[in-house]
């Protein structure tokens, strides 16, 4: 239903994650018979997370960490890793910059230029530690630098963006031509974000095996109060879940998995993205709390460093604990940052579900109240 907003606009009703709950149905299930694994294309992954290509959450040795524990690690290729032989003491003089110099200072360290050799270094460390190797570039960079991650051995490549369209049009420089570069390409390709059914509609037909839904960067990003634009997340999820539903049969059966991709604090959040409709989601706050991530309790996002138009900053997220427990407890707080497949998997029990796919199903309630 559309509400006027004056005389010259009307507006659709959209909901946040705080602002739906999920409802148990008639059957309950014992949390030890759900499985939560998920797969894209031919891979099989134990847990539907994959770690956001954010510096403060992805470096090789986490993404190596988190395929081993059964998730995706998604190594960003625009950071400090790819611009840096050694990017610890870069790392560090982030997590100490005084309040009043973030900004600037992040814009001075990360004006290094991405350096292909890198690329290859960094992606190579990933795939001898026999895990897959997924790796991240905005649309911008794709064109330039995907010929050294395709050489690189790249399992999966995500193309991951604030906002990343179909039909980009631009007078100064040849947009890339998503269509044609998934095509040509040999790897399965996540791109992403988009907010809306029509987006995620476009994005699927240019063949790409997953569509990222949302902007990312979640409590780090400030791209609502510098450019006015929010996606609330549950009606986003659901609006490109029905995206996939109407690409599958105008394809003749070609699923696309739809990866939440922010406002995913905590593990009611990871449930109510799947129970929208998601196949699987990507994780930046939640994962920089590990004490291995290398933000040390600090997070920021790509955003935070545009040398243009900044819409992002350097925010605590604090240490809740090691990767592993973080993923898979046991918990010792109630809020909901530790034991995230646990958590996942006791919904899912509590609902009567066996599977994401089937919890897809599950019922849900508009409920304002719960959210701030």
């Amino acid at each position: 239903m559309d509400f006027e907003i004056g005389r010259g606009k009307r507006a659709r009703r959209v909901y946040a994650f705080d602002d739906v709950a999920v409802i148990p149905s008639r059957r309950t299930r014992d949390p030890q018979d759900v499985s939560i694994a998920w797969g894209i294309d031919a891979f099989h992954f134990e847990v539907p997370f994959l770690s956001a290509p954010m510096d403060s959450v992805s470096s090789p040795a986490t993404a190596i960490a988190i395929g081993r524990l059964g998730g995706l690690g998604v190594l960003g290729l625009e950071g400090l890793w790819t611009r840096y032989d050694d990017p610890q003491p870069l790392l560090e003089e982030i997590r100490e910059l005084p309040a009043d110099q973030v900004t600037r200072g992040m814009q001075r360290i990360y004006a290094a230029p991405i350096r292909a050799d890198l690329i290859r270094l960094r992606l190579a460390e990933i795939r001898d530690a026999g895990v897959p190797v997924a790796a991240a570039l905005s649309p911008q960079r794709t064109r330039e630098f995907s010929a050294e991650v395709i050489e690189a051995g790249v399992d999966l490549f995500v193309i991951r963006g604030t906002t990343v369209s179909a039909q980009h049009v631009s007078k100064a420089t040849e947009p890339l031509n998503l269509k044609q570069f998934i095509y040509e390409l040999d790897v399965p390709v996540i791109v992403g974000g988009a907010a809306t059914y029509t987006a995620a509609l476009h994005l699927m037909r240019t063949g790409a095996a997953g569509v990222l839904v949302g902007f990312g960067g979640g409590a780090a990003t400030t791209t609502r109060t510098a450019l006015g634009i929010h996606a609330p997340m549950a009606t986003a999820v659901a609006d490109v879940a029905g995206a996939r539903r109407d690409y599958l049969d105008e394809s003749g059966g070609r699923y696309v998995h739809v990866i939440a991709d922010g406002g995913l604090g905590n593990s009611g959040d990871i449930v109510k993205a799947l129970a929208m409709g998601a196949d699987a989601v990507m994780l930046g706050t939640t994962l920089a709390r590990s004490t291995e991530a290398p933000g040390g309790g600090w997070h920021w996002g790509t955003e935070a460093y545009h040398d243009q138009l900044p819409r992002g900053g350097r925010v605590w997220v604090g240490q809740a604990a090691p990767l592993q427990q973080v993923l898979f407890g046991p918990a010792s707080v109630p809020d909901g940052t530790v034991n995230l497949a646990g958590a996942l998997r006791r919904a899912m029990a509590t609902t009567g579900y066996s599977d994401v796919k089937e919890f897809q199903r599950v019922e849900v309630v508009v409920a304002p109240y719960l959210g701030g």
